[in-house]
């Protein structure tokens, strides 16, 4: 999908996501656009960690809530504690966003969700 270029591709994928979803959505378990951008993240962070993070970092900053959300995620899969670092910050966000799990979606915010990962 992300062909020449696949991390700065999936980053903006990202950047812009409205939909938080992790794995196949749906009944029929459709994999989104945006779970194949975040996957390719996560093999970049593993084969090129240090840009692979900067542009986690940059995604924190700049995403979009979702896209924040994504960022969080991978940060804490990296770096535990620069992940928690990133969700404690997104704890009061208002910024609504849309999570799916499984077959079902539900609008939350990003500082419900952040709140939600914090508690785990």
């Amino acid at each position: 999908m992300f062909g020449r270029g696949k991390l700065d591709a999936a980053v903006r994928e990202l950047a812009e996501a409205d939909t938080l979803a992790f794995g196949g959505v749906g009944f029929a378990g459709t994999v989104l656009p945006v779970t194949e951008a975040y996957q390719e993240v996560e093999r970049q962070l593993d084969a090129h960690p240090e840009r692979a993070r900067r542009k986690v970092d940059w995604l924190l900053a700049h995403g979009s809530p979702a896209g924040r959300a994504y960022a969080a995620t991978l940060l804490a899969r990296v770096d535990p504690a620069a992940g928690r670092a990133a969700w404690e910050s997104l704890r009061g966000e208002r910024a609504e966003l849309t999570a799916f799990g499984g077959c079902v979606m539900r609008p939350t915010t990003l500082g419900e969700y952040a709140a939600a990962q914090l508690a785990r």
